[in-house]
């Protein structure tokens, strides 16, 4: 996997390639990503499931009991409920939305796919993801998978990272650019 060494760099990442290569033993990567973005949904719709994750103040033992009441209500399978504990039980539970974006990366790869890294200042519809898509895809030369944020700083456009790639396309670089070009 090209991408699976600076994954693993990090402590996220190692977190994230130990359950992509659990999930790839049993044969349920598809099942164990489904899992995580229910959970990374969860922690954009829920407040109280991002504090949970977020507080220092929830002890390993409590957090653990917490993940595994809340892997049922969300339906999680088996792997990610278990794999919760242990991140609960280690203390990285504030990781949980790196782990999430690193897991997704190795399974793109897996799949043949290059993940886009995309920021925009409003949410993309369908129709402006699917467009990102076709020409990203030509760009690379293979499927590609889209991470977007939102980042209301960027105040319009687009910024961009694909690879080693970077396009930024962003209302703020291009006022920063014309404000260093007026100074002379």
């Amino acid at each position: 996997m090209e991408t699976s060494g600076g994954i693993r760099a990090t402590l996220a990442g190692r977190y994230a390639s130990a359950l992509f290569d659990l999930a790839h033993d049993e044969r349920q990567i598809d099942a164990v990503g489904r899992s995580l973005d229910a959970l990374g949904q969860a922690l954009l719709d829920s407040s109280d499931f991002a504090e949970l994750v977020d507080s220092p103040l929830v002890s390993r033992d409590e957090a653990g009991e917490a993940f595994a009441a809340l892997g049922p209500q969300f339906g999680l399978d088996p792997i990610t409920t278990n794999f919760l504990g242990v991140v609960a039980r280690n203390g990285r539970k504030n990781q949980l939305t790196a782990i999430i974006r690193d897991f997704r990366r190795l399974a793109a790869d897996h799949r043949g796919e290059t993940t886009a890294d995309v920021i925009t200042a409003r949410p993309l519809n369908d129709d402006q993801v699917a467009a990102l898509k076709t020409q990203l895809r030509a760009r690379a030369g293979r499927d590609v998978t889209i991470d977007a944020q939102v980042d209301p700083a960027i105040l319009g456009g687009i910024v961009v990272k694909l690879g080693s790639q970077q396009i930024d396309a962003s209302i703020r670089t291009k006022l920063n650019r014309l404000a260093s070009a007026m100074k002379g």
